[in-house]
C-alpha cells in the first residue's frame, strides 16, 4: 500500500487517497523494454477430443521511445507454428520454411504513435505487406488502454484493431504484490464501427427478430492485465487476451463452432541499447485499425503458388477439357476453383493473351467465359466489354457473361462507372436484349454497393432517373417500364421522388400513363422499403386508400405495405378500410392476404403474424367464402426455430373483373437460413388482354362509319367515360435474388413475328439441316461450370490474423450426346421435308449427362500465405448414361423405342460429406495437413450381423413377383457400455425382375453425436449416400423395347394370341367349403346359382359392420340437417328417368347380385355374347408391346391391343402378360349404347375370370332436371383394393364433407352410383349411394355456367372451332335477364326498372373505345319492349307484335321461316330459341341476346367482363359498386341509375317519340344547411319532360343535391357538365317523369 501511496502522491499531490488515480502506461526514453509475445489461434468445436485446426506465433517484443510520443517495436526470433490435430494431445508443428520466408518481414521496426496509452498512426518501410503490419497490430492492440483517473468501473465505445466497440473496464489493486490489476472486456456485437467484409450477402436480408433470440455470430474479447506503478506512469508487467467468436448457423442451443485466440505478453527485461529502425523512409500505413488486404481474393478452400499466371491457367484449362469429355470428373468443382482463384490474380494482359491463344478453340472458349465472370472483379467487367466492342464475343456470349459478372462482381466505384458507360454505347443501346441486360444490372450494381454503406451517394442513379424524366417527356412506355425496374433493383432511397411522379397520384400527367407503368412504379418501391420502410408505409397506405385509383393499384400498394413488415396499428387500419371497402376484389385480396400471414411460422414475420391475427378478428368472415374469381393472396411457409431454417412460397393472384383468365399473377419462393431471408426466385405474369386477343373477332369490322354510327347514338350520353383500351398484351419478368434480371412483353405483333419466322423459307432451311445433321451422324459435347455461391464474412481477430466464414458451392455439368439417323428408302439429295414423313427413319442416341457439386463451408484463418480452417466438404456425383434406339415410319403406322445397354457405373449418384481440420503454408504445400474432425481410433471395428428379408408381395395373386427389398443393418457383436462415436450403416435393395436391375441404397454416417445429440453435432463427422444400379444375377435383359403398331398391320406385331377359356375359374375354394357348412341348405352348385345367397348373406353381414363404422364416422365428421329432410324427400319422390331407351333383353344375366344393374345394360350383354373375343374375327386397330429381350430367349413383358368395331360402336382393350406359364389379363369393354348411355365392362385375372367389373354412365332426367349418373356393379374385388379405398375415405377431410346429407339406406348390394343433378347452369346437387347409406351434397355451386343446352348439339355454330368458342364463351358468360319488371344485372343484383315511355335507354354496350356492341331497349306505349342491337355493321330490331316476335334487320324484316341468318362476313347468327329469338356473336363479345314476349336476356363473354357499362352493369363482381351512372358516379338510388342510362331526346322532331331529357332540378322546400339558408340542385341527373310538354305519368326518385347559399348569384345549371363535379350535401326525394304529352307550343 505504501508504494500506491507513493505513486499517487508523485503523480497527482491534490488528489484524494481514496481515489485510485492512474496514469497511461509509459515507456521511457533511453530504454528498450523486452516482452516475450505468444499468441494462438485455435477454431472448431469447443470439447476436447476433437480435431481443431489452428496457428501459432512466438517472438520477442521490443519497443523503444525515438521521439516524444512516437515509439519503435521490432519483433525478434519470430516463430510460426501450425496444428491441425487432436486437441489438446496433438503437439504444434513449428513452420520453419514459412518462418524463413517471413522472418525478413516480421523483424523490420515499425513506428507507431502512442500518447495516454492510445495508440496512433502507424509507420513502416515501403515493401512490408499489410497482412504482416496486421500482425503488428495485433500486438498494438494490447498497449489500448483508455484509463479514467476518477473511476474504478466504466464503459465506453473504444477503438482497437477490430473496430470501435463498446469496452468496460474494472481496476482493482493487489496490496500484498503492490500490483494493479486491470480488466477490460470488449463486446464484438456492440460496435459503433465494427471492421468487417462480407461478400455475397448483399441479397440477403437479416431478421431482426432472429438475432434478438439467438445470435449466430457472437463475439467477445477479455484483457487481463498486471501493472506495476513506477515512477513515470505504469509498467505492463503482464498482459493475457482470451478472445473468443463463435459461430452457428442454427439456433445456439443446437452447437457453435468457435475461433479462440490466446495472447500472452510477458515482461522480460530493459535494455539500454536503443531499437534502430532501418535505412529507409518510413511511410504511413494506417492506425490501429485492421486493414483488408490479398485475403478478399483468396479463395479458403485451397493454397498454392502463382508463378506464372498463363501457364497455369493453361495447365488447369487442360485439365478440365481432358479429364470431363465423357463424364465430369468428381474433382472438377474444385479445379474449376482452383482456376478462378488464379484468374483473380491475373492481369488484364494475361487474359488477352490467353484469349488470344483459346478463342478460336470451342472448349477453351467455353470454359473462359464461364470462368472469367467469376472473377468478381471489375477486371472481368472490362475484359468482357472490350471483346464484345471488339465483335469478339457474340450476342447470346455477352448477354450470359455480363448476367453472370454483374451479379458476382463486388460492387465498387469503378466497377459501377464501367456499367454505367456501357449503358450509353450504342452497339448496346441498338440491341434491345443487351440494353435491357446491362440496365437492369446498374440497378443491381448499385445495390450491393449500397448495402455496405450507411449513405449511399444519389449521384450513382441520377443517370436513371434524367433518363426516366426523358422517357416520360417522350412518352416511351417500353422505356418508362424498364427504367422503372432499374429503379426498383437499385433500392435507393433518391429514387423516391422519380417514382411517385409516375404514379397517379400527382396530377393528370401521371394518371394519363398506362396501368400497367403505374402497376410497375408501384412494385419498384419494393426494394426501397427495405431501407426506408416508414416512409414507403406512409405512400403505399396512401395509394391504397385512394378508391379512385385502379384495384389492381391499389392491391399492388398493398403487397408493398406487408413487404414493410407493419406494425399493428397500420394492419388494423388497413383491417377498418377493408370494412366498409366496396371494391370486392381489392377486400378479398387483403383479407386472403392477412388470412395467409396468421398461418406464418417465420421468426421474421412473427410481428406481422400476430398483428395479422387481430385484424381478421375484425373482418367478416364472409370474405372467406368468395371464390376464385376474385383476388387473393396466399402466403405459405416451414419454418424451424431451433434449426433456423425454412422456405416460404407466395402467390398473389389479382384481377380487376371476375373473368377466368387473372389481370396478373406473381409467385414468389424465399429461403431462411442462419437468420437471414432471401427472395430466391419470383416470377410474374401478366396476361392483360390476351384473352380478348384470343377470342375476339380478328376481322372486326373497325371503319369509320360504323364507330361514328355508334357515336352518334350515344351522344346524348354527354359524360359517358369510356374504359382505357386494353392493348392485347401479355408480358412476364423473373427476378433471382430480388433483383429483376429479365422481363419481356408479347402482344400480337411478336406472335405474328414468331408465326412468320417459324412458317418461312430459313425455318424449312434450318430443319433440313438438322435432318442432314441426323443423317450424317452428329456428337455433341456440352460442359456448363457455374460458381454457384459465394458468401464470405471476413474479420480480424485479437492477433491481427483475419478469420472468415464461408460457403462456397461450384457446380460442373457436362452431357455427352452422340446421335445417328438413317432412313429407308434413302432420301435424295435434294429432299422436301415432307420427303422425311414418307420414309421409314431409325435413330439411336446415347447420352451420358453427368454432374458433380461440390459445397465447402469454411471457418478459421485465410490468407495468401497460410490458412488454418475447419472446413466441411460435401460432393455430389452423379452420371445416368442412356443409349436409346427408336424407329419411326408414319406410312405403315409404326413406332419402335428401345434401350440398349449402355456401361452403368457402380453408383449413379453418390453424396459424401466431411468435416475436416485443415492447414497449410505456401511455402511447403505438400507438408499440408488434414485431420478429420473425429479421431480415428475413436471409430472402433464393429463386427457385423447382416439381417436379410425378402418380402414378395401380391395382391389376391393377380400379380406376379415384382420386386425383392433387401434391408440390411450394422448391429454390434459385443455390448459396448461407453460409445466413442455415433455410427449408422444401413442398406436398402429393391429388385425390379421386369427390367432385370437392382436398386441400392446405402447410408452410412459417423458423426459427433456421441458428445452432444445436437443438429450441428451431427452435421460434424463422415456422410456418405450412394444409389445404385446393377443386373440381377440370373435375369439377363439385354433390351427394353416398346412397339406401336396402327393399322392393319397391328395383328402381326401380337405376340401372344388372346383365347379366353370358358371355363370359370374358382376364386376361394376355402371360402366355398365353409359356406357349405355354416351356411345351412347351401347346395352344391355354379357360381350363377349360389350368388344370390351369398350376395344376400354378405349384404347382411357387410351391412351390419359398415352401418357400425359408418355410424362411428357419422358422429364426427357428418352433418345431418333436419332443415333440409323436406329437399331429401323431394329427391327420393323423383326416379332417375334414363335418356337411353331400353332394348330387348336377348341374353340371361350371368351373376344375380348384379341382376338389377345390368337389367339396365341388356343389350350391352347381347353384343358381348356374341362376340367375347373381337380379335377372332376383326384386327385390332392397334397394338402396343412391352418387352424385355432376355438373354435366354424367355418372352417377359406384356401386350396391350385394341379393337373397334364400329357396327356395335364397342372398343376392347385387352392387356396380357407376354410369358408362357403366365395367364394373367385385363379385358375392357366398352360400348356406346346411345349418345346417352356407354357402359363398360372390365375384368382382370387369370383369363380375365378372377375380378370384374361393371360401370355404366348416362344421361337422363331426376324429376324436372338433367342428370348424369355413374354406377358401378361388381361380382368380386381384391381385398387389397377394399382394404385401400376404405383407408383413402378415412383420409378425406372433414371440411370435404360438412354440408353433406347422409341418411341409412338398403341400396343394391355390391354397386355404387354416384348422380349429378343439375338444378340451374350454375348450382348442382350430389348423390352418392352405397350397399348402406345414400348421401346428398345440396345446391353446390359452381364458379362457371354449364352449357346445358349446348351439350346436347343445339348450339348456333356448325364448324368445330365456332362450337368450341361458343361452348367456352357460355361456361364463363355473364347473364343480364329481364323478367316481370325486375331486372338482374350481370352482376346478380337485382332492382325494378320504372322505363320512360318511348325512350331508349342503353342495356348493355361495350364501354371501350372499340364499341364492338350496343344494346338499346324501350317500352312503347302499349307497354312492350323493344330491343335494338348494334353490332358490326348491322342493325337489329326485335320487338312483339301479337303473337309472333319480329326481327329487322338494317330495318329489313326477316320471316321467321327464314332464320336462321348468317351474316355474311362476320360470326354473327340469328336463331329462334324456344318462344323467342336469339342473336349470337360471341367473337364480338356478345354471346346471346335472346328476346321473347315476357322477357329478354343478355349474355357477354368473359373477356367482356369489365368492359360493359349500362343497365346491365360492368360484370366485373363488384355488387357493391353496381349502380354507376355514365360519368362514373357511384349512386345509392336504382331508379336514379336506370335514368341515367336513358337517351334523351333533343326536340319533339325527334323520330324516336321521346319527349324527356336529363336535367338537375332544384329541391322545392326550403333547408337550413350548418345553420344556413339554402337552395338546393340536384347533381344526379332527373328525367323530366321537354319544354313544352308535361307528365303524364310519374315516380318518386332519390338523389343527391349540392346546396348553395340562399342569396348566392349562381343560377340552376342550365348543362349536365356543370353539375357533376360538385358535392352531395343531402338526399332528397324528387319527381321523375316517365310518359309525357306534348302541346303544339312543343318545338
Amino acid at each position: 500500500m505504501r508504494t500506491v501511496v507513493l505513486f499517487l502522491t508523485v503523480a497527482f499531490v491534490d488528489s484524494s487517497l481514496s481515489e485510485i488515480v492512474l496514469i497511461a502506461p509509459n515507456f521511457g526514453a533511453d530504454k528498450t523494454y523486452v516482452y516475450k509475445y505468444e499468441a494462438l489461434l485455435l477454431g472448431g468445436l469447443p470439447e476436447e477430443g476433437l480435431a481443431k485446426a489452428g496457428l501459432k506465433i512466438t517472438s520477442k517484443v521490443l519497443i523503444s521511445a525515438t521521439a516524444q510520443n512516437v515509439y519503435m517495436l521490432k519483433l525478434v526470433e519470430p516463430e510460426l507454428y501450425e496444428y491441425s490435430g487432436i486437441w489438446p494431445k496433438d503437439p504444434l508443428i513449428p513452420i520453419t520454411k514459412l518462418t524463413t520466408a517471413l522472418t525478413a518481414q516480421l523483424t523490420t521496426p515499425i513506428k507507431f504513435e502512442y500518447a495516454h496509452g492510445v495508440v496512433g498512426k502507424m509507420f513502416a518501410p515501403e515493401g512490408i505487406p499489410v497482412k504482416v503490419l496486421n500482425i503488428h497490430r495485433g500486438i498494438l492492440n494490447i498497449l489500448q488502454l483508455n484509463i479514467k483517473k476518477t473511476q474504478n468501473v466504466y464503459e465506453l465505445q473504444e477503438a482497437g484493431a477490430q473496430g470501435v466497440c463498446k469496452t468496460l473496464y474494472a481496476i482493482t489493486e493487489d496490496e500484498k504484490a503492490e500490483r494493479i490489476l486491470l480488466t477490460k472486456t470488449r463486446d464484438l456485437n456492440h460496435c459503433e464501427e465494427r471492421i468487417i467484409k462480407d461478400m455475397g450477402l448483399a441479397y440477403t436480408q437479416s431478421c431482426v427478430k432472429c438475432q434478438q433470440d439467438s445470435k449466430n455470430l457472437r463475439g467477445a474479447t477479455a484483457f487481463n492485465y498486471i501493472l506495476k506503478p513506477v515512477a513515470s506512469g505504469v509498467l505492463i508487467l503482464e498482459a493475457a487476451v482470451n478472445e473468443l467468436i463463435q459461430l452457428s448457423p442454427f439456433s445456439e442451443m443446437n452447437g457453435a463452432a468457435q475461433m479462440q485466440t490466446r495472447q500472452s505478453l510477458v515482461f522480460l527485461e530493459i535494455r539500454r541499447a536503443p531499437v534502430v529502425p532501418i535505412q529507409a523512409e518510413y511511410y504511413r500505413h494506417g492506425s490501429l485499425k485492421y486493414e483488408f488486404s490479398t485475403e478478399l481474393l483468396q479463395i479458403p478452400i485451397q493454397l498454392f503458388k502463382i508463378t506464372n499466371a498463363q501457364a497455369q491457367i493453361v495447365e488447369i484449362l487442360n485439365n478440365l477439357i481432358t479429364h470431363n469429355a465423357e463424364r465430369v470428373h468428381e474433382d472438377a468443382p474444385l479445379k474449376f476453383l482452383e482456376l478462378v482463384q488464379i484468374l483473380r490474380a491475373a492481369r488484364i494482359e494475361d487474359l488477352e493473351m490467353l484469349w488470344s491463344q483459346f478463342k478460336n478453340k470451342a472448349a477453351y472458349r467455353r470454359w473462359l467465359l464461364d470462368a472469367i465472370p467469376a472473377i468478381a472483379t471489375p477486371t472481368a467487367l472490362r475484359f468482357i466489354k472490350e471483346k464484345f466492342l471488339a465483335e469478339e464475343l457474340t450476342v447470346a456470349e455477352a448477354a450470359q457473361a455480363w448476367i453472370a459478372s454483374i451479379h458476382m462482381v463486388t460492387a465498387d466505384v469503378d466497377a459501377i462507372k464501367q456499367v454505367e458507360a456501357l449503358t450509353v454505347n450504342n452497339k448496346i443501346v441498338e440491341n434491345p436484349v443487351l440494353r435491357e441486360i446491362i440496365l437492369l444490372g446498374y440497378g443491381t450494381m448499385i445495390s450491393k454497393y449500397c448495402v455496405e454503406k450507411t449513405a449511399c451517394p444519389a449521384e450513382l442513379i441520377k443517370p436513371i432517373h434524367d433518363l426516366l424524366v426523358e422517357a416520360v417527356a417522350r412518352d416511351e412506355t417500353q422505356d418508362i417500364i424498364l427504367l422503372l425496374k432499374v429503379l426498383g433493383n437499385a433500392g435507393h432511397p433518391a429514387s423516391l421522388k422519380p417514382i411517385t411522379k409516375i404514379l397517379p397520384i400527382h396530377g393528370t400527367a401521371a394518371a394519363s400513363l398506362p396501368i400497367r407503368v403505374h402497376a410497375d412504379a408501384i412494385m419498384a418501391l419494393r426494394n426501397i422499403a427495405k431501407k426506408e420502410p416508414r416512409i414507403i408505409q406512409e405512400l403505399a397506405l396512401q395509394l391504397y386508400i385512394d378508391k379512385v385509383l385502379h384495384p389492381e393499384l391499389r392491391m399492388l400498394a398493398c403487397i408493398v405495405l406487408f413487404e414493410t413488415r407493419p406494425p399493428l396499428g397500420l394492419v388494423t387500419t388497413l383491417a377498418n378500410i377493408v370494412k366498409t371497402e366496396e371494391n370486392l376484389q381489392v377486400a378479398s385480396f387483403t383479407y386472403s392476404h392477412m388470412k395467409s400471414m396468421t398461418r406464418s411460422t417465420a421468426a421474421i414475420h412473427a410481428s406481422v403474424a400476430a398483428a395479422c391475427n387481430v385484424a381478421v378478428k375484425i373482418l367478416s368472415p364472409k370474405l372467406d367464402r368468395l371464390n376464385l374469381r376474385f383476388s387473393k393472396a396466399i402466403h405459405m411457409d416451414i419454418y424451424n426455430s431451433p434449426l433456423m431454417l425454412g422456405a416460404a412460397a407466395s402467390t398473389f393472384y389479382i384481377n380487376d373483373a371476375a373473368t377466368i383468365l387473372p389481370k396478373s399473377i406473381v409467385a414468389k419462393a424465399s429461403a431462411y437460413i442462419a437468420g437471414a431471408a432471401a427472395d430466391i426466385l419470383e416470377v410474374g405474369v401478366r396476361t392483360e388482354g390476351i384473352q380478348e386477343a384470343l377470342l375476339k373477332n380478328p376481322a372486326l369490322i373497325d371503319n369509320a362509319d360504323r364507330i361514328t354510327k355508334m357515336k352518334r347514338v350515344i351522344k346524348a350520353l354527354s359524360e359517358l367515360r369510356h374504359l382505357p383500351k386494353s392493348t392485347p398484351l401479355a408480358s412476364f419478368h423473373v427476378k433471382i435474388l430480388g433483383q429483376e434480371v429479365a422481363f419481356a412483353s408479347i402482344d400480337k405483333a411478336v406472335i405474328d413475328h414468331v408465326i412468320t419466322l417459324a412458317t418461312g423459307a430459313s425455318a424449312q432451311v434450318f430443319g433440313k439441316n438438322v435432318i442432314k445433321a441426323l443423317l450424317s451422324g452428329a456428337s455433341y459435347h456440352i460442359t456448363k461450370p457455374l460458381l454457384v455461391t459465394e458468401m464470405r464474412r471476413i474479420l480480424p481477430t485479437a492477433a491481427g490474423l483475419p478469420m472468415e466464414f464461408s460457403l462456397y458451392t461450384a457446380a460442373v455439368a457436362a452431357a455427352a450426346v452422340q446421335v445417328k439417323a438413317t432412313t429407308t428408302p434413302p432420301l435424295p439429295e435434294n429432299f422436301h421435308l415432307a420427303h422425311v414423313l414418307k420414309t421409314d427413319m431409325q435413330l439411336e442416341t446415347e447420352i451420358k449427362p453427368s454432374i458433380a457439386v461440390n459445397t465447402f463451408a469454411v471457418m478459421g484463418v485465410n490468407t495468401d500465405i497460410l490458412q488454418a480452417v475447419l472446413l466441411s466438404r460435401a460432393k455430389l456425383n452423379s452420371i445416368v448414361p442412356a443409349k436409346i434406339a427408336a424407329s419411326l415410319d408414319i406410312n405403315e403406322g409404326h413406332f419402335k423405342i428401345e434401350t440398349l445397354p449402355v456401361s452403368i457405373p457402380e453408383n449413379i449418384a453418390t453424396v459424401h460429406v466431411e468435416t475436416l481440420a485443415v492447414v497449410r503454408n505456401l511455402e511447403d504445400l505438400t507438408a499440408a495437413r488434414i485431420t478429420p474432425i473425429i479421431p480415428v481410433k475413436v471409430l472402433e471395428p464393429i463386427s457385423r450381423e447382416i439381417l436379410t428379408s425378402k418380402i414378395a408381395h401380391s395382391a389376391a395373386d393377380s400379380w406376379s413377383k415384382s420386386s425383392e427389398i433387401l434391408h440390411r443393418d450394422v448391429v454390434a457383436d459385443r455390448s459396448i457400455l461407453k460409445p466413442k462415436a455415433a455410427q449408422f450403416k444401413k442398406k436398402f435393395c429393391i429388385k425390379a425382375y421386369a427390367i432385370g436391375l437392382k436398386s441400392c441404397l446405402k447410408i452410412a454416417t459417423e458423426n459427433a453425436a456421441f458428445i452432444k445429440n445436437i443438429a450441428l453435432y451431427k452435421l460434424a463427422g463422415k456422410h456418405t449416400v450412394a444409389l445404385s444400379w446393377k443386373p440381377i444375377k440370373g435375369e439377363v435383359i439385354e433390351r427394353l423395347e416398346m412397339e406401336v403398331q396402327v393399322g392393319p398391320k397391328a395383328a402381326e406385331k401380337l405376340i401372344k394370341q388372346i383365347n379366353l377359356s370358358e371355363e370359370i375359374v374358382e376364386r376361394r375354394p376355402t371360402l366355398t367349403k365353409l359356406r357349405k357348412i355354416l351356411v345351412p341348405g347351401l347346395k352344391n352348385g355354379t357360381v350363377s346359382s349360389s350368388s344370390s345367397s351369398r350376395s344376400s348373406h354378405s349384404n347382411s353381414s357387410s351391412s351390419s359392420r359398415a352401418s357400425a363404422r359408418i355410424s362411428k364416422v357419422n358422429k364426427s365428421r357428418f352433418l345431418c340437417e333436419e332443415e333440409n329432410w323436406n329437399v331429401t324427400q323431394v329427391i327420393h319422390r323423383h326416379k332417375f328417368q334414363k335418356n337411353h331407351k331400353k332394348q330387348v333383353v336377348t341374353s340371361r344375366l350371368t351373376s344375380a347380385a348384379v341382376s338389377k344393374s345390368r337389367s339396365s345394360a341388356s343389350s350391352f350383354e347381347a353384343i358381348y355374347r356374341k362376340k367375347k373375343i373381337l380379335g377372332n374375327e376383326i384386327a385390332p386397330t392397334f397394338a402396343i408391346i412391352f418387352r424385355a429381350v432376355r438373354a435366354d430367349h424367355k418372352v417377359q413383358g406384356y401386350e396391350l391391343s385394341a379393337f373397334l368395331d364400329k357396327p356395335t360402336a364397342r372398343l376392347q382393350i385387352i392387356l396380357a402378360a407376354l410369358a408362357a406359364d403366365n395367364n394373367w389379363k385385363l379385358c375392357a369393354d366398352g360400348v356406346l349404347l346411345s349418345k346417352h348411355k356407354v357402359t363398360a365392362k372390365i375384368a382382370w385375372g387369370v383369363e380375365c375370370k378372377e375380378y370384374d367389373t361393371m360401370i355404366t354412365a348416362e344421361t337422363g332426367l331426376l324429376g324436372p332436371n338433367p342428370a348424369a349418373r355413374l354406377r358401378m356393379a361388381w361380382n368380386e374385388l381384391p381385398s387389397a383394393l377394399k382394404h385401400y379405398a376404405k383407408r383413402a375415405i378415412d383420409y378425406i377431410p372433414a371440411s370435404m364433407l360438412a354440408g353433406l346429407i347422409k341418411e341409412r339406406d338398403e341400396n343394391s348390394a355390391k354397386q355404387l352410383s354416384f348422380t349429378v343433378v343439375a338444378t340451374s347452369d350454375k348450382t348442382l346437387d350430389l348423390i352418392w349411394k352405397t350397399p348402406t347409406r345414400t348421401a346428398y351434397k345440396m345446391a353446390l355451386h359452381l364458379p362457371i355456367s354449364l352449357p346445358l343446352e349446348e351439350v346436347t348439339g343445339l348450339t348456333p355454330f356448325d364448324d368445330l372451332v365456332d362450337k368450341m368458342h361458343y361452348w367456352f364463351a357460355k361456361v364463363n358468360a355473364a347473364e343480364c335477364l329481364f323478367t316481370r319488371d325486375t331486372l338482374t344485372t350481370f352482376n346478380n343484383r337485382k332492382y325494378r326498372n320504372e322505363m320512360p315511355l318511348s325512350c331508349y335507354q342503353v342495356l348493355a354496350q361495350d364501354c371501350t373505345e372499340e364499341l364492338k356492341f350496343i344494346i338499346l331497349l324501350k317500352k312503347d306505349h302499349f307497354e312492350q319492349n323493344h330491343i335494338n342491337v348494334k353490332i358490326a355493321d348491322i342493325d337489329i330490331d326485335m320487338y312483339p307484335k301479337n303473337t309472333d316476335v319480329i326481327v329487322k334487320v338494317n330495318g329489313r324484316e326477316i320471316p321467321i321461316n327464314n332464320l336462321p341468318y348468317q351474316h355474311p362476313t362476320a360470326k354473327i347468327q340469328i336463331r329462334p330459341k324456344g318462344e323467342g329469338i336469339s342473336i349470337y356473336a360471341p367473337s364480338h363479345g356478345l354471346h346471346e341476346v335472346y328476346f321473347d314476349k315476357n322477357s329478354w336476356k343478355v349474355k357477354v363473354v368473359d373477356w367482356m367482363k369489365g368492359q360493359t357499362c349500362g343497365l346491365c352493369g360492368k360484370a366485373d363482381g363488384e355488387v357493391r359498386q353496381e349502380y354507376r351512372t355514365p360519368n362514373g358516379r357511384l349512386t345509392k338510388n336504382a331508379v336514379s341509375y336506370a335514368h341515367s342510362w336513358v337517351l334523351p331526346a333533343e326536340s319533339c322532331r325527334d323520330t324516336t317519340e321521346c319527349r324527356m331529357k336529363l336535367e338537375s332540378v332544384q329541391l322545392q322546400k326550403q333547408t337550413n344547411l350548418h345553420g344556413q339558408d339554402t337552395k338546393c340542385y340536384s347533381v344526379e341527373p332527373v328525367l323530366r319532360c321537354l319544354p313544352g310538354c308535361f307528365p303524364v305519368k310519374t315516380t318518386s326518385v332519390t338523389v343527391g343535391f349540392h346546396c348553395l347559399p340562399s342569396d348566392s348569384a349562381v343560377n340552376r345549371p342550365e348543362s349536365l357538365n356543370s353539375i357533376y363535379g360538385n358535392s352531395v350535401d343531402l338526399r332528397e326525394t324528387t319527381e321523375a317523369h316517365l310518359a309525357c304529352s306534348c302541346t303544339a307550343q312543343c318545338t
